[in-house]
This record gives C-alpha cells, structure tokens and sequence, in this order.
C-alpha cells in the first residue's frame, strides 16, 4: 500500500512538472515580438527649389532631407555648415529639381579654377570692388543678386550745396561673388561661420560698365544698392539712370547757409568822346 502511494505521489509530481513548463512555453510563445531597429539614416542637403542650370546657389535654396544612408549618393552633401556655406555662390551646372539631391559634382564652387568663366554670360566681364560692412549691405548681400552701384564724392572747391554729390553708376548688374577668396561666410577652423564682413564684391558688367565701375572707384565712395526679388523675375523695363543729388538736394541748410551771390551792375559812362565802365 505504501508502495501504491510512492509511485502515486511520483506521478503526481511528473505529471506538475510537465504543466508547469508547458504552462511557461506557452507563455513565451505570446510574448511580443522585439522591434527591430530602425535603418540608420542621414541628413542630406537638397533643393529647397527648383535651381535653373548657371544659377548661383543662395542660402534659402537649401534645405536639407532625412535619407537612409544606404541611398545615399556618394557624392551627397551631408547637412553641416561647413557644406551649406561651401554651396552658397556655386553654379549650378545642369537643373536640379526641388527636393533633389546637390551632387558636389553638380556645381562650380567658387574659387574653383574655371568658375569665373563658367559663370560670366557671353560678352560679359568681373570687375572686382571693395566694401565694407555699411557699403555691401553689412554682408547680407549674395552672389545672385542684383544690385545698382552708387557713387559718393566730394567736389573740391564747389559751393557748399554742391560740395558733395551721389549719383547711380551702374544698374542692375549681377554679383557673381563676394570676399576676396569668392566665398562667402566660409567656415573657420572650429566649423563655426567666419562673421568677417565681404571687402570685396565680383559683379558681372559688359566692358563698359568695367571702365565705368573701375573709373568710379577713384572718384569716390562705392556702395551698393540691392534690387528686390521680385525685379529680377519680372521682365525688365528699361529706365533712364537718375541723375546725381548734390548735398544742397538733400540738405536745405547747406543752401541757406550759402551766401547770396551779390548782384553786379555795369554803367556805362561816355565823357568827351571816351567810354568808362563803372561797376557798383
């Protein structure tokens, strides 16, 4: 009878040990599945719209895409902004779509041996001139934009209200680079942005303006004077150059302060046959 019990109790503890691991496998079989992890991926810089082949890249074209980085393309540019002040004044070589990946191989970049050749339109020419941060628009003018160039001189022994006079240059003319390595805002060593002002800026001109511009500069004061957006998508209407202000124009109290010009009057005087003249 003991025996009969032993082997019953034996039974039982099996037969316990049995549910209790098929209770545990069952429960691992609903267990949810881990998440695999996601793809890595990549800022990359693109087209923020649409870029016409010869056009000069400025700030607000780029953007910038999340991409797996097993699409991207070798010659992608990843969004950092030593890349991004690199693309500003590159030329674009073909059209890049908007939302379109730059490809470095798709644009001049300035200072690039050929850039200037590539960028000029046939007949045109680069003149180069210097300014500063008040002059070049506190270095918020861009290659791309369009810009009159105004002249600022002193006229050395004229009245006071004609001491100082301005008067429009140039027109409308196309900035193709700025600074004197043709980069703007390049990055410094840190990666930071270089906050140095432009002191120059490379307009395209035809070879009369270049005289015209090359002339100015040693007359006086250059500054530089940018269009809007939209002017230079509108077909353009041909003006005439305004003519100069001289300081009397701008200040009324030059010209008051002026001294009248006293009046001269002649009388002639005939006396035994002979002419005087008397001026009072």
């Amino acid at each position: 009878m003991v025996f009969r019990l032993g082997i019953f109790a034996v039974l039982i503890a099996a037969l316990a040990a049995v549910l209790i691991f098929g209770y545990s496998i069952l429960n691992q079989g609903h267990k949810a599945p881990v998440a695999a992890a996601p793809p890595p991926t990549e800022q990359i810089l693109v087209a923020g719209v649409p870029l016409s082949g010869g056009a000069l890249i400025q700030p607000g074209n780029i953007t910038s895409s999340s991409m797996l980085i097993s699409a991207v393309p070798p010659d992608a540019l990843i969004d950092t902004p030593s890349n991004r002040s690199s693309l500003t004044g590159a030329m674009v070589k073909s059209p890049i779509a908007q939302g379109a990946v730059i490809l470095n191989s798709g644009v001049i970049h300035p200072g690039d041996h050929g850039f200037l050749a590539a960028v000029l339109a046939p007949g045109m020419r680069a003149v180069t001139v210097a300014v500063d941060n008040v002059t070049g628009a506190d270095g918020l003018i861009w290659p791309g934009d369009k810009v009159d160039i105004l002249l600022t001189q002193s006229i050395a022994g004229a009245p006071d209200g004609k001491s100082i006079a301005a008067e429009t240059v140039l027109s409308d003319v196309r900035v193709i680079a700025t600074g004197q390595e043709l980069i703007k805002n390049a990055s410094n060593g840190s990666g930071g942005p270089n906050n140095q002002p432009a002191s120059t800026v490379t307009l395209e001109v035809t070879p009369e303006q270049a005289a015209r511009c090359l002339v100015a500069v040693n007359l006086g004061k250059l500054s530089l004077i940018v269009h809007s957006a939209a002017s230079s998508t509108t077909a353009s209407v041909p003006q005439q150059t305004p003519g100069p202000v001289w300081a009397g124009q701008v200040s009324p109290a030059l010209s008051a302060a002026q001294p009248a010009q006293q009046t001269v009057t002649t009388v002639n005087v005939i006396s035994s046959g002979t002419t005087g003249e008397f001026k009072f």
